[in-house]
């Protein structure tokens, strides 16, 4: 079993260390360039675009991806899914969570750090406190400040933003729910029902509590990830780590002071790390729960290694392994077992996918009467067929059946369906009683495309004589 990182016990030095875990502590995230803020940026921008974009696209007529409520459906481009279809939700579901599993074990809090809306929308609401009230040292000394003009305009402004960036996130996440061009028309025009205007609501509130008040507070306090992140993490995990070996001893020096006299590291204690870094850690503790492994203390300390002409990688994405001077090992049996596991989700649920069908039928007998003589002497059982249209235009299907020979099909031979209806039609079939052989007869009714000619669904029932 692969060997479990030991617990141990911080005492920051840094002077905000004491107060992270205090709630009402603000943290005034300063602005950092490099690598990872561009990927991390590139990254955030492409999700909020995918997420904002996705109900606006027009497809075969209608609305890509819809989950409409009221007609108990789901509309993803061709592919229409009904309440029975839920299982693939949960096959996806499964498979989040052993790809989370995974790419933790292998690659830390990546997640955090990159996709999750959390942090995805907290930095966009850090934009507009920098466009607005300036750099980090600028935000703390006008919070602190007297309430004068310049300060009510800028934090008008700011709040602005922020409610205008949260409207328009709960309007996208209605937006799957309620059709958009319905959705936006209404809202804007004062006719949306008092059901949509609360969902609304809720999620523009949600947003803008979030993002922006409570940010690393729900990572620390709130996230369940973070508090069971380490039952998937080992010493072989890659993350966020400082290179105390080549760092310490740290202190402040010139850059044209030569390292190897005064006896000290490469960790010039700068703060750099701690003062860019969204949750108010200090890395140079050790892993901790908190880091969201975005990779902002990275960018800033290679940033002071390169004024100071030191080699980058005092603070890197590593793993414990490599910090106790050892070999990270990337295959392992977590590593192994996951992926396996995630291999067969996404198998099962491609079958599942696979199997099904653009329509589905069921056959009811009637549980009335168990047969009945018609006026012409002829034997007959009554049927009720319900077929679900599940593509995304109108069907014509043909009747039949077999299992019971010189029967006749009293009722419509052909039907046709809309597109996501749920159509039911009485059926009688009826036989000679000296054409059954037997008192039970397991019979199968077909429903088949008029168009290709193709068997869609059959069911099979019992037809019962004398």
């Amino acid at each position: 079993m692969t060997q479990r990182i030991k617990i141990k016990e911080i005492k920051s030095t840094h002077k905000n260390s004491a107060d992270r875990f205090n709630p009402s502590n603000r943290i005034y995230v300063r602005a950092v360039y490099g690598f990872f803020q561009k990927l991390r940026k590139f990254t955030g921008w492409g999700l909020i675009l995918f997420f904002i974009a996705m109900p606006m696209i027009r497809w075969d007529g209608h609305q890509a991806v819809l989950f409409d409520v009221d007609k108990q459906q789901f509309q993803l481009f061709d592919m229409l899914f009904f309440p029975q279809d839920l299982t693939l939700v949960a096959w996806v579901f499964i498979i989040a969570a052993f790809a989370l599993f995974f790419f933790t074990t292998y690659l830390g809090r990546v997640w955090c750090g990159y996709t999750c809306p959390q942090t995805v929308w907290t930095f966009i609401f850090i934009w507009f406190e920098e466009r607005f009230e300036g750099t980090a040292n600028k935000r703390k000394r006008l919070d602190e400040m007297p309430w004068d003009f310049n300060k009510v305009w800028r934090k008008t402004a700011k709040h602005t933003g922020w409610l205008a960036v949260s409207l328009l996130t709960g309007l996208a996440f209605c937006s799957y729910f309620v059709p958009v061009e319905k959705l936006y028309t209404d809202f804007f025009t004062g006719q949306s029902s008092m059901l949509v205007l609360i969902m609304i609501f809720i999620f523009t509130f949600s947003t803008y509590a979030n993002a922006g008040w409570m940010r690393s507070i729900f990572c620390v306090h709130m996230c369940p990830y973070s508090r069971f992140q380490s039952a998937m993490f080992d010493k072989n995990t890659y993350s966020v780590g400082y290179d105390a070996t080549r760092g310490e001893k740290r202190g402040p020096r010139s850059r044209k002071v030569d390292r190897n006299e005064t006896g000290l590291g490469d960790c010039v204690d700068c703060d750099l790390c701690v003062q860019v870094c969204p949750t108010g850690i200090d890395i140079r503790d050790g892993l901790q729960y908190e880091c969201i492994n975005c990779g902002a203390c990275i960018d800033a300390c290679d940033q002071t290694m390169d004024k100071m002409g030191y080699p980058r990688g005092l603070i890197s994405y590593t793993s414990e392994q490599v910090l106790e001077g050892k070999e990270t090992k990337l295959l392992r049996p977590k590593i192994i077992g996951y992926g396996l596991m995630l291999l067969v989700m996404v198998g099962l649920f491609i079958v599942n996918l696979s199997t099904l069908t653009n329509a589905e039928m069921e056959i009811l007998r009637d549980r009335n009467s168990l047969y009945r003589e018609n006026v012409d002497g002829l034997i007959e059982n009554t049927y009720t067929l319900k077929v679900i249209n599940k593509s995304t235009d109108a069907q014509v299907y043909r009747i039949t059946f077999a299992g019971l020979k010189d029967a006749t099909l009293i009722g419509p031979k052909q039907i046709t369906i809309q597109s996501g209806e749920v159509f039911t039609q009485p059926i009688s079939i009826a036989v000679d009683p000296y054409d059954i052989k037997a008192k039970k007869i397991t019979l199968t009714i077909k429903l088949t495309n008029v168009d290709n000619n193709e068997v869609i669904e059959q069911d099979a029932s019992f037809f019962l004589g004398l």
